[in-house]
Formats: structure tokens, sequence, C-alpha cells
């Protein structure tokens, strides 16, 4: 067994040898890790993965809605600029710009643009005369209307648009972010 283990730990330390051997100058010049006790080995840092849910960086401070267009995602921002909740959003043809708006007033429960029911609606914008909101169908649909129509309506599912209605009061902020 000890013949083995003699072999075997010859066999290493050659292989060692010659890849040294062979490595080009940069490399080879370079010192190794150090593994005596006072200078452990620390592994690689790994990067922290970027969470996809986060609250966009630029999306300013304190209580808020938080509206990425591109992500089609809203988050519910409490102020100590933690996410009380965040869903997805199936907005319309028409969108708002990014930046700081206001929540300007609030329907319970309507007849979209489209002709869907909906309900909880919390307007925000105006783009062309067109006004931007965010609503729940009450069939519980996210289905976004045609996209021929000029209409502003960001649909969300039902318990969503709840949490919505009870979170953006009027005058509450809302950042849209592209």
């Amino acid at each position: 067994m000890a013949g083995l283990t003699a072999a075997a730990v010859a066999a290493v330390a050659f292989l060692a040898y010659q890849a040294s051997a062979n490595a080009p100058d940069s490399v080879a010049s370079s010192p190794g890790p150090t593994t005596s006790a006072t200078a452990p080995v620390k592994p690689s840092a790994k990067p922290k993965p970027v969470d996809p849910l986060a609250v966009p960086a630029a999306s300013g401070k304190g209580e808020r809605v938080v509206y990425a267009l591109k992500d089609r995602r809203v988050w519910l921002v409490n102020e100590d600029d933690k996410p009380i909740r965040t869903f997805s959003v199936m907005p319309s043809p028409v969108s708002p710009p990014p930046g700081v708006h206001r929540v300007t007033s609030r329907s319970g429960t309507v007849r979209g643009s489209d002709g869907v029911p909906i309900e909880h609606v919390v307007r925000f914008a105006n783009v062309d005369n067109v006004a931007i909101g965010f609503s729940a169908a009450q069939d519980g649909s996210m289905a976004s209307p045609d996209p021929a129509s000029k209409t502003g309506g960001v649909r969300m599912k039902r318990a969503d648009g709840n949490a919505m209605w009870t979170f953006a009061t009027v005058g509450a902020k809302v950042v849209v972010v592209p």
C-alpha cells in the first residue's frame, strides 16, 4: 500500500513539474496560492447574483409605486425602501413617460375604454388625452386590449389590484422607469 501511495505522489509531482515547465512566463512566474497556516487559501469570491425581482435602483427613495415598463412589473415600496409586494402587469398600447408621477384620481368599478369591466382604477398620468392607470379586470384576466386602440390601462390580477388600491391613494408617488 505504501508503495502505491509513493508512486502516486511521484506521478503527481512529475505532472505538476511538467505543467509548470510548459506554462507561459506570465503564469509560471506569478506566485501561486499560499497554503501555510498563516495565509490560508481563500476561495474565489463569486459575484452576488442580481435579484430579478429587486426594486430598480434608479426609482428614488421613500414610499412609492414603481412601474418598470420593459419588465412589465410593479413594486409597492414602503417608506423604508422595502418592497412589500411585486407583481407582473400587462400594459396597454399607450405607456406613461419615465419619471415621477402622482396618483390623480381613482375609481372603484367602471368600464374600461376597451369595454372591459374593471375595478380599483388608480390613474397617474395622461398622454395625448389618454388616461394612464392601473386596474384589474373583474373577470380576473390580464389580457391587453387591441394594440391598435389608444388605451392606457395597466392591467393586473385582482389580488394585485386590491393591494394597489389600498396602497396608492390620491397623491401617492408613482415612479415609472424604462
